[in-house]
């Protein structure tokens, strides 16, 4: 998927730690974040926090006594692979799913390192305190939510582009059509649970397009690559977890597409059955790496960091292909 150049920033202050701890998104995606706490030489970590685009989640209650705070945030799995960066110095435990740890510094069996970065929130008028997540668009509110519609209106398929956040008739146009091929009534878009709907919708079979869903156990990291007649350009990471389907974003006509998956377990090794790896593809050689990429250059793949993969084929003439992983 073709990410911005996304980043996160943060409002600092001198102020000190002594009421709520918010944490306000004012980026186009749905993020989950996790907080660390620094003190007295004792860390603990707490995640996920969902927020959506231009809202607040309170992530700490009360009197918030700590040395240092520090935030990690990612992207949900359906935008592929995490636009946002970790550039933090402090890698403490986190788990795959909502998780509380108490001594964040020593991971256990389920737990993995990640990046956290120390920020110094700012203080408001009603003495909370906040630090915001923002994109170098610097999306005011009005504007992330609707860069937050346009940009899953075009992973689901819709013609919504350019995601910038401005209205406009094609962005209507998209948003009606999807709503109404959902059976839903136009408030809903008012609604507070609008991204959850439609995070939803991009994560069930589609009869347009190419879909994936994962019928096993283990979370299963995607990549797809498309060839319009001239270049071959192959993407990933996409996560899907178990249970779920995604659309990757497969824009334009291309005349053909192709797809490789992988199981991966909860520290992110791949997962063997009796020595194999639990993947899905085929005999089309092409350029992937273990972190996310997209190139269009597909020859001589480990002369530039990249792997050779095997791909398959995938038969798009019916207009839409559901790719389903299961268990051998």
């Amino acid at each position: 998927m073709t990410l911005p150049a996304a980043v996160v920033s943060f409002f600092f202050s001198s102020a000190p730690a002594f009421a709520d701890l918010k944490i306000c998104n004012h980026m186009s995606y749905v993020v989950e974040a996790a907080i660390g706490i620094d003190d007295k030489a004792a860390t603990a970590t707490r995640g996920w926090f969902r927020i959506d685009p231009a809202t607040c989640r309170v992530v700490v209650q009360g009197t918030l006594n700590a040395d240092r705070i520090l935030l990690n945030a990612r992207a949900l799995g359906v935008y592929g692979a995490s636009p946002i960066p970790q550039n933090g110095s402090d890698m403490l435990c986190v788990a795959q799913d909502n998780f509380v740890i108490a001594a964040a510094r020593q991971c256990r069996a389920g737990q993995t390192q990640a990046p956290f970065t120390q920020i110094t929130p700012s203080q408001g008028d009603d003495g909370n305190l906040t630090a915001y997540l923002a994109e170098d668009s610097e999306y005011d509110d009005e504007q992330a939510r609707l860069a937050g519609i346009q940009r899953l209106l075009v992973i689901a398929g819709y013609d919504a582009a350019p995601i910038d956040g401005v209205d406009g008739p094609k962005t209507q146009a998209a948003l009606a059509a999807f709503l109404k091929s959902r059976g839903l009534p136009l408030d809903t878009v008012q609604s507070p649970n609008l991204f959850k709907t439609m995070v939803d919708a991009v994560q069930t079979p589609s009869a347009n397009g190419l879909t994936w869903c994962n019928d096993t156990p283990h979370k299963v990291m995607a990549a797809v690559a498309t060839d319009d007649g001239k270049t071959t350009t192959s993407r990933g990471w996409y996560r899907i977890d178990p249970g779920k389907c995604l659309h990757p974003d497969v824009t334009g006509q291309p005349r053909q597409i192709f797809s490789f998956a992988e199981a991966i377990d909860a520290d992110n090794r791949t997962v063997k059955l009796k020595d194999k790896p639990l993947n899905w593809g085929g005999d089309k050689q092409l350029c992937t790496r273990e972190t996310k990429f997209e190139t269009n250059e597909q020859n001589d793949c480990p002369a530039r960091g990249f792997v050779a993969t095997g791909f398959g084929a995938v038969d798009m003439s019916s207009g839409g292909k559901t790719l389903r992983f299961a268990m051998p």
